[in-house]
């Protein structure tokens, strides 16, 4: 049977310069046009570097009566051992239950609409409807609750611990599935028939009635609501808009100051732009791609260097440090999100370490022409009006 791509061919691991050659054996050619830096790998790419790439596509997925989960964690991308993630959808009236964490956990909103509800350790509650680019994060410990709004909802969850499993779960149901009825009894002052129904097990997620409007749903609480906000409206945030046109809204400590564990960005990169090329000094990077196509070469020590593809519902990684830039390989915007376990987004950028170095010394050092210096005095020009954000160069056609 004969298979032909869009271009008409199936593609082969031969490069432009003849190395490769004919792959005739079993092969999974979708895949293959998927991923044409790995089948194809660029000539720069050298050495062996671990597998920098995960997609939720390829990890199981948990179905409820309410919606469905799966996860991304170091069992699945064993470098990633600084975050997981979990992606996570609730019907309209579906219910992840309430629970808590041993880590912190930081959310943005895909789809739809949530309900979202918590109470703190000084027993103030806080409940809030949030929607498509809106944030949550939830401090260790703290309790919460999910529920899905009239048209359901789709999240992202991260968790700074990538051996983290959502399946390991402190939940309500399951410590009062595991608690004799009479110490129920006690504790709450009521008959254990009170208790002749509960569940004997984690709900975990479940369906119930979509809930009534957010004023009807309020609790009155004597100790008043939580000061420190628990969300955040990411894509309402006023984004910085680089000279290709391409975007990001960085979110932080300093703009979100519940999150002390987990800082990000999000990237918008037009079609024919890049995300220059930089490193993150404080700690690894777990990347989140929402749409469009990309491309991602990492470079890490001793001459090695390698090249992945990426699509919506890929996880990247890049450990601490290693210089890498993602450029959109398709036509339409790469929507991507950068993650890191700290309290403040950091980046480096090689453009404006270049053009704040000397010269003469980057000449010495480079060999390069007097083009690259040139474009480096305009990029010092920029820095100064810019500070502190990295630059999106339009990629040469």
């Amino acid at each position: 049977m004969k298979i032909e791509t869009r271009t008409g061919h199936i593609p082969q691991p031969i490069r432009n310069d003849g190395a490769g050659w004919w792959d005739l054996g079993p092969r999974d050619i979708m895949r293959d046009i998927q991923n044409p830096d790995m089948l194809v790998s660029p000539a720069t790419d050298a050495g062996s570097l671990p597998n920098l790439k995960f997609s939720f596509s390829d990890t199981n997925m948990q179905l409820n009566h309410g919606g469905w989960s799966r996860e991304v964690t170091v069992r699945q991308l064993p470098i990633a051992t600084t975050l997981a993630g979990v992606n996570m959808a609730l019907t309209p009236g579906g219910v992840r239950e309430l629970h808590w964490h041993q880590q912190a956990e930081w959310a943005i909103v895909l789809v739809g609409r949530a309900r979202i509800t918590s109470v703190d350790q000084n027993g103030r509650n806080f409940i809030a409807d949030i929607g498509v680019g809106d944030l949550w994060y939830f401090p260790p410990g703290i309790p919460h609750s999910i529920q899905g709004l009239e048209e359901g909802c789709e999240f992202l969850l991260v968790f700074p611990d990538g051996n983290f499993s959502d399946l390991n779960t402190l939940a309500i149901s399951d410590w009062f599935a595991h608690t004799p009825k009479d110490v129920l009894s006690a504790n709450f002052g009521v008959p254990t028939s009170a208790f002749a129904h509960i569940p004997n097990h984690q709900l975990y997620i479940f369906q119930s009635n979509v809930p009534g409007p957010l004023e009807s749903q309020q609790v009155e609480d004597p100790q008043g609501t939580i000061p420190q906000t628990f969300s955040h409206r990411l894509l309402a945030q006023e984004p910085i808009v680089t000279p290709g046109g391409s975007t990001v809204r960085i979110v932080d400590s300093t703009n979100f100051p519940i999150s002390t564990q987990i800082a990000a960005s999000l990237l918008e990169i037009k079609p024919g732009a890049m995300r220059e090329m930089h490193w993150h000094p404080n700690n690894d990077e777990w990347q989140y791609y929402i749409s469009g196509t990309a491309r991602m070469t990492v470079l890490a020590p001793n001459s090695t260097a390698r090249t992945f593809d990426y699509r919506a519902g890929d996880v990247g990684y890049v450990p601490r440090a290693f210089g890498h830039y993602i450029q959109n390989t398709g036509n339409e915007s790469v929507w991507a999100l950068e993650m890191f376990k700290s309290d403040r987004f950091e980046d480096v950028s090689l453009n404006q370490w270049m053009a704040l170095t000397p010269h003469q010394l980057v000449e010495q050092n480079l060999h390069v022409g007097p083009e690259l210096m040139n474009a480096l005095k305009k990029e010092k020009q920029f820095i100064v009006k810019n500070p502190g954000f990295t630059y999106y160069p339009k990629m040469n056609k």
